[in-house]
């Protein structure tokens, strides 16, 4: 089964998750596409420790390279679509609250819009 990948685009234009991959250092850009397109190809059935579902039909693509961090949130949408929303370089344990409020703004900013 084919996925295809998109950015979720705010209503001002703002592409949260591509500007987020595109200001990444040049080896955590490469891994992040590395692990998008894995993504691509093998959809919902990717687990830990590339993905983790962060609830509410909302995961995160799990970017390691040497000791940077990167996380990008994304969920599943009808005709097997993958929706990027945001990222965040991760300097803690936890994934900071904010960085998920937002993640979860934008997938119901998403589906609200793909109704009309």
């Amino acid at each position: 089964m084919a996925w295809g990948v998109e950015f979720y685009e705010t209503e001002s234009g703002g592409i949260p998750a591509k500007e987020f991959i595109d200001g990444l250092d040049v080896k955590l850009r490469a891994k992040a596409a590395r692990d998008i397109t894995l993504l691509q190809g093998v959809g919902s059935a990717l687990r830990e420790p590339y993905s983790k579902s962060m609830g509410g039909g909302l995961f995160e693509l799990r970017i390691k390279s040497a000791g940077d961090i990167a996380r990008i949130f994304y969920f599943f949408f009808v005709g097997n679509k993958i929706i990027l929303t945001s990222g965040f370089i991760k300097k803690t344990m936890k994934t900071p609250p904010r960085e998920l409020e937002k993640a979860r703004k934008y997938k119901a900013d998403y589906e609200r819009r793909a109704q009309t």
